[in-house]
């Protein structure tokens, strides 16, 4: 780079407004400094990494051999076809550059995950002059393959689409969809008959302008879930955000000397908002009332609700681009009680912001506490938030072997997963770069780039790291893309966690889980009912439920959540891999209504449904009911 180079922050963050030029280019790791309107900088330039064939790591590094865990079968399933836009394919301008998420929903309730891609769109879509892109609904054929109905669902979207999350607001047994777009928002309620009739303006959860993320959780506890979605960059098209122009303060937006889209540092940003579900198909905007107002407008993506501090009260964290996270513990009056700071969420180890993309929530170490992994720019590791308990998290990245590995790449979704199942959970992240100009340089960095994976492996008696799991040629984690979204889910009900991607501009990639490995499984998807000591209600799709499942020797947490990854919604399922033991186990189910129960399960390999206060309702094997079922299991019931 020679012998002046540019401080490169997180995401986006990545553009500085005024050329900013520092004395060289030091590790990604060095202390930030202050760089005027672009604000403090996430990272510094790090020295390219390149493979062995002169490539840039982040689209090479291959390996002849070794495990294949992933295959590529996008086209054999039926989805090469479909193709995402955004913009141009010159990026000029922050809008067209931040792609798009995806969800996993069974919408027909026919025991089979179904995939929704959210397109984008263009300028010259959004006036009329050409046709809109269209999102797509594949619903699972059942035989490895997907068909497009979105058409015929009538989800379509047809507006600049991001975020998606899933979710049954209205408590009638069939899942909803959320989405997030650049312009108003939509909320298609499920009509029971494979279609979907967008409500949002009736609701009042349309908001406008550019609100990517959404998230799903009862938090005020009265059976019926509430909407949180995050506002991320005012774009104005009357105003465009030009370099050298007023609308910028006639700043420069560089990265690395290069001219590049602007934004989001010194840009105008967009509120978050939290609504209350009234019951009746509407909702109030209690933002400010809840404690949970977003005053500095600070550029948000990923939400989740989930009960962090174990009270069975979901609480809510919001990674945002550029500038300090979000962490609010629910306080059960109604009210959030903001510990971003004090939690040692808000910031990374070095006490500075990154640019959070795509967030995993899981208990990797199973010691019943979530962890979060937060995806962030180029020249920054990406951050693993240990759950250190009592509210506290440490960012353990380097302890724990991922931070040096992931600094080339600009991570988006994410995932926890446990590939192998086990027992433990693994890492799996997806990448590609926001500045097209990248590839017109020796920087050491591409434009696509190329998924990473971690297994999660011993570190002592009590510690876990992960190790890192070199992509072997013409394998799943081989293929180069520009991803942005990513789900993870049991698409074949076979018990093995695949991957769907979501790229900008371009198809989709199906990640088959074909890892060689035969350890045991079991999969539980929970009803909600009602508190039998206190009446209280759960939501009828159980989200933000918590259930401990002790097997194999371990006691291992897995949580329903509506959304995650980037602005994603992953399969709701809950998956517990069981390595060789042949016991089920027996699950501790924490019910949002604040009911415990114990369900013993009565074998392995299989996908049950259990309802609160009734136990073991259903079973699948292989996507089929159970020849052999055995009676439901009653379950033991207690309250708090």
């Amino acid at each position: 780079m020679g012998a002046l180079s540019l401080r490169i922050p997180g995401l986006l963050s990545g553009v500085l407004l005024g050329l900013i030029v520092l004395p060289g280019a030091g590790a990604a790791q060095q202390p930030p400094a202050q760089q005027g309107m672009g604000g403090i900088a996430s990272g510094v330039a790090a020295a390219p990494v390149y493979d062995e064939q002169k490539r840039p790591i982040t689209a090479g590094g291959f390996v002849d051999k070794g495990p294949v865990i992933f295959e590529d079968i996008t086209k054999k399933a039926g989805l090469s076809g479909w193709t995402h836009k955004m913009g141009t394919p010159a990026k000029q301008f922050i809008v067209e550059t931040n792609g798009s998420g995806l969800g996993l929903i069974d919408y027909d309730n026919d025991g089979w995950l179904d995939i929704y891609l959210v397109n984008g769109s263009t300028f010259n879509a959004l006036d009329g002059k050409e046709e809109s892109p269209h999102a797509a609904l594949f619903h699972n054929n059942h035989d490895g393959t997907f068909t497009d109905v979105a058409a015929k669902a009538g989800v379509t979207n047809d507006r600049w689409g991001y975020g998606v999350s899933v979710a049954d607001y209205d408590n009638d047994g069939w899942p909803d969809i959320y989405v997030g777009n650049y312009g108003k928002n939509r909320l298609y309620h499920n009509n029971h008959d494979g279609t979907f009739t967008d409500v949002a303006e009736k609701a009042g959860v349309a908001v406008d302008n550019w609100t990517p993320g959404s998230a799903w959780g009862d938090y005020d506890g009265d059976g019926l879930l509430d909407l949180y979605v995050t506002g991320y960059v005012h774009f104005d098209r009357d105003n465009l955000p030009i370099g050298g122009t007023k609308s910028v303060g006639y700043a420069s937006c560089l990265y690395r000397g290069a001219s590049v889209n602007c934004g989001p540092r010194g840009l105008h940003g967009e509120p978050d908002h939290l609504f209350h579900n009234n019951g009746d198909g509407t909702f109030t905007d209690v933002t400010v009332k809840a404690g949970v107002e977003d005053k500095d407008r600070f550029y948000g993506f990923t939400a989740i609700f989930v009960d962090i501090n174990g009270d069975g009260k979901p609480d809510l964290v919001v990674g945002n681009d550029s500038e300090p996270n979000f962490l609010y513990i629910n306080k059960g009056d109604g009210t959030f009680d903001d510990q971003s700071y004090v939690s040692g969420f808000a910031l990374n180890k070095d006490g500075r912001e990154i640019a959070s993309m795509g967030i995993a929530a899981g208990d990797y170490e199973n010691n019943g506490l979530i962890d979060f992994y937060v995806s962030d720019f180029g020249d920054d590791y990406k951050v693993l938030f240990h759950n250190d308990g009592d509210t506290s998290f440490t960012d353990v990245s380097y302890k724990a072997g991922i931070a040096q590995t992931t600094i080339p790449f600009v991570g988006w979704g994410d995932g926890f997963i446990d590939y192998d199942n086990d027992g433990w959970l693994d890492l799996f992240e997806v990448n590609g770069h926001v500045y097209p100009e990248v590839d017109q340089h020796d920087w050491g960095t591409t434009w696509a780039e190329r998924s990473l994976l971690f297994h999660n492996v011993p570190d002592g008696p009590k510690d876990r790291r992960f190790e890192y799991v070199p992509p072997v040629k013409g394998t799943g984690l081989a293929v180069v893309v520009p991803a942005r979204g990513a789900v993870f889910g049991d698409l074949f009900n076979d018990g093995k966690i695949d991957v769907v991607i979501n790229p900008v501009d371009g198809p989709p990639v199906l990640l088959r889980n074909v890892n060689p490995d035969h350890h045991h499984w079991v999969e539980m998807q929970l009803v909600g009912g009602t508190n039998p000591v206190t009446g209280r209600k759960s939501p009828l799709d159980a989200t933000c439920a918590t259930v401990y499942l002790k097997a194999n020797g371990m006691r291992m947490r897995q949580d329903v959540l509506a959304s995650g990854s980037y602005i994603s919604s992953n399969d709701r399922r809950l998956h517990f891999g069981l390595g060789d033991a042949a016991d089920a186990g027996t699950a501790e189910i924490h019910w949002p209504s604040g009911a415990k129960e114990m369900v013993k399960l009565p074998a392995v390999d299989r996908i049950y449904t259990i309802t609160e206060g009734k136990g073991i309702t259903g079973a699948l094997c292989g996507g089929k009911p159970c020849a052999d079922a055995k009676a439901p299991a009653p379950a033991t019931a207690t309250a708090h």
